[in-house]
């Protein structure tokens, strides 16, 4: 059953009724809101400022936008020395170009440094669409989590990207938020509970057999699917494990240890990414049997989001196997 102490949306599993948006827009409007609560705040974009949804903090304070180009590698460097000299900067662009063309300057300049920087990569995973392969991200996640001083987000919504966006601005040291471009659920509230680093259960059932640990927008797929387990009398917890790095450790353990088997969920390269995290922690601290729901070693294709979604290996029917298939291995 859904956790009450999440206070999700009450329509939760009604797909088709519930409110949609993309990721992007949660950021857009929590960067003006982190704007108005602190001048310190800048952002600097690739030019994709309508995009990224950035534009909205142009217009809101334009003596605070720098619009740089085409030019990713500029993007981090220029941040680097503002954030050196105190200020907080959020840069913008695709995914695929941040940090996909200048990871080099974000490990020299930003992460080595441990300066405050706040690397946004939009339009993120297959979801993208007719973008096709060039513009589907699938390796970010990994990019980001392998260097030191870094943090990793990839909020599940709207209004988890929008608190994410706020809690980034406050928080010391450099950070990577994950978001998309399609519209997905909107399943959190303004009361849904968002700290960076700490995960949360979303759904539990009396007897769990499985915990479905998800990240970005296809947690509400790992809830769909656990709900139409628990019809069928399999148990599961659904983790919203939202912070890639650091993970939330003490959460993560319990939830694999009560229920004895893990399944991973991303919209992402299996390998390195959050379901690599879990997997990794897991392995020294509670090994349990794991399957890996995301993109095995392929790049995208152009295609409608949902379609994609569904020809890779991530919609609710491929989670409900995944979650067969391990507890077949207990």
């Amino acid at each position: 059953m859904i956790n009450k102490k999440a206070k999700l949306v009450d329509n939760i599993f009604d797909k088709d009724k519930l409110e949609q948006g993309p990721t992007r827009d949660g950021f857009g409007h929590g960067l003006v809101e982190a704007g108005e609560g602190d001048a310190r705040v800048l952002a600097l974009c690739a030019d994709l400022a309508e995009s990224t949804r950035m534009h909205w903090f142009a217009e809101k304070f334009p003596d605070r936008y720098v619009e740089l180009g085409v030019a990713e590698q500029n993007l981090a460097t220029v941040a680097s020395g503002l954030a050196n000299y105190g200020k907080i900067p959020f840069i913008a662009s695709y995914a695929a170009f941040s940090p996909g063309r200048n990871n080099e300057q974000i490990r020299t300049t930003i992460s080595l440094n441990n300066v405050p920087v706040k690397i946004v990569g939009s339009h993120a995973g297959v979801s993208v669409g007719p973008d096709g392969a060039t513009h589907q991200a699938l390796e970010d996640i990994a990019l980001m989590r392998v260097q030191p001083n870094m943090t990793v987000l990839a909020p599940a919504d709207v209004e988890e990207a929008r608190k994410a966006t706020i809690a980034t601005a406050e928080y010391d040291g450099p950070v990577y938020i994950r978001l998309a471009r399609d519209k997905s659920p909107i399943f959190t509230t303004k009361d849904t509970p968002f700290e960076i680093g700490k995960a949360q259960v979303l759904f539990e059932s009396e007897r769990p057999e499985v915990a479905i640990v998800a990240i970005g927008a296809l947690v509400h797929n790992a809830l769909l699917a656990a709900n139409e387990l628990e019809k069928e009398g399999i148990g599961a917890i659904v983790v919203n494990n939202h912070t890639v790095k650091p993970l939330d450790t003490d959460t993560l353990i319990e939830v694999a240890k009560k229920a004895g088997a893990v399944v991973t969920v991303e919209e992402h390269q299996i390998a390195g990414g959050g379901g690599s995290a879990v997997a990794e922690m897991l392995a020294q601290e509670s090994p349990v049997p794991i399957e890996f729901i995301g993109v095995h070693d392929q790049f995208g294709q152009s295609g409608k989001p949902n379609e994609l979604i569904e020809h890779y290996g991530m919609g609710v029917e491929s989670i409900k196997e995944a979650v067969k298939k391990v507890i077949d291995r207990k």
